[in-house]
């Protein structure tokens, strides 16, 4: 959720604000900041500017917004007179210069989703500055969401956030991963003592995956039949290149949830379920990755169940006839797939000895029928 930048009321501008924005001549004049204003009025001008429908003028508000000397953007913005909406159109122009930050997170009258962006984007000590406010975070859990996701913020920090959202019963919205991401915490906690090491680790491995190609592991045709075994070769060999396998479970999961597909593909297979479990939910899995890893024995049951029963993926044929092969996808699930599927597929499966023997005599069962009646 984000603030609308809509325009403000003129009429609870100062009469000099409202005066500086009365003629074009005048407007323009501000959008430089060559009218002398009081730094909150100055503030409240270039907002008003840097909304306007004339881009000439809005991209010059814009411009000279981010040109402000901090000592004015801090005094300015600690203002909790200020209207949310010029905070918030701050926050995204000005929301990496240290001074600017503190006053905004400082400011009472900020918004949540305010503080979520500046959350999203923010380096290890911003975050770190915005989880100190544990009221805001429970009542606005996104933020923690947007903690989450930012590979800027250290792994002991999003644990402490983390176990503030278990602890008081909050489920954090925008993970999909959030039951494994909760369950991991409390059965793996992080001791104390370990914060900087974990922290070191997990920056390293991040930095590590982001690195690798994954190209080849998310693009191409999900409709066809896939095998993961080019897939695997690559990625035993990113695995052995990176310390990925040094991190604990908690660290693990954020990993598969913000990393790309060299990272999920890595996790995807990890022996501890929680952690696969998380890499199947990322929000990054694209369909052709789905492809591979429907066709692949190896993975957890409750991996390959998830893609079973996630809609977007099944409508693909390649996806039903693999999981129709895959002896780890249950029985009632293989079952619903099966009347899709192409005669020289169904009696692939007839003849497979690697699938449950009732789903060998379902495939017999279907091939019957298609045939009709026997002839007398």
């Amino acid at each position: 959720m984000t603030l609308e930048h809509s325009p403000l009321d003129p009429a609870g501008l100062s009469p000099a604000a409202q005066k500086a924005l009365g003629s074009p001549p005048g407007r323009m004049m501000a959008s430089r900041g060559l009218v002398p204003l009081p730094p909150a009025d100055q503030i409240a001008v270039l907002y008003q500017l840097a909304i306007d429908a004339d881009q000439n003028l809005a991209t010059a508000a814009r411009t000279t917004a981010m040109g402000l000397p901090d000592t004015l953007l801090a005094g300015a913005l600690a203002s909790a007179n200020l209207d949310p909406r010029v905070l918030d159109l701050f926050a995204q122009l000005v929301g990496d210069n240290a001074k600017a930050f503190e006053a905004l997170v400082s400011n009472a009258s900020v918004s949540d989703a305010t503080i979520a962006f500046l959350a999203s984007n923010g380096g290890a000590r911003e975050i770190d500055r915005i989880a100190t406010n544990e009221t805001r975070l429970l009542r606005h859990p996104e933020i923690i969401a947007a903690m989450y996701q930012n590979k800027h913020a250290r792994m002991s920090t999003v644990d402490r956030v983390v176990e503030l959202a278990v602890r008081n019963h909050i489920r954090v919205p925008g993970l999909a991963a959030w039951d494994e991401i909760a369950r991991a915490l409390q059965a793996h906690p992080t001791p104390p003592e370990t914060y900087a090491e974990v922290d070191t680790l997990f920056s390293i491995a991040a930095d590590a995956i982001e690195q690798r190609d994954d190209q080849g592991l998310v693009v191409g045709d999900a409709e066809k039949i896939l095998e993961e075994d080019t897939a695997l070769a690559k990625l035993e060999k990113d695995e052995k290149d990176t310390p990925i396998n040094q991190l604990g479970v908690s660290a693990k999961i954020r990993l598969a949830m913000m990393g790309n597909a060299v990272a999920r593909g890595i996790l995807v297979r990890d022996p501890v379920k929680i952690v696969s479990s998380a890499a199947i939910k990322s929000a990054g899995v694209t369909e052709f990755e789905a492809a591979r890893y429907a066709s692949n024995p190896g993975l957890s049951e409750d991996v390959i169940k998830f893609i079973a029963q996630k809609r977007e993926w099944t409508k693909l044929y390649g996806i039903k006839f693999s999981l129709c092969r895959n002896p780890k996808t249950p029985v009632t699930e293989t079952m619903r797939f099966m009347p899709f599927l192409r005669e020289k597929d169904l009696a692939a499966l007839a003849k497979s000895r690697g699938v449950p023997s009732a789903v060998v005599a379902q495939a017999r069962k279907l091939m019957a029928q298609r045939s009709g009646p026997a002839k007398k």
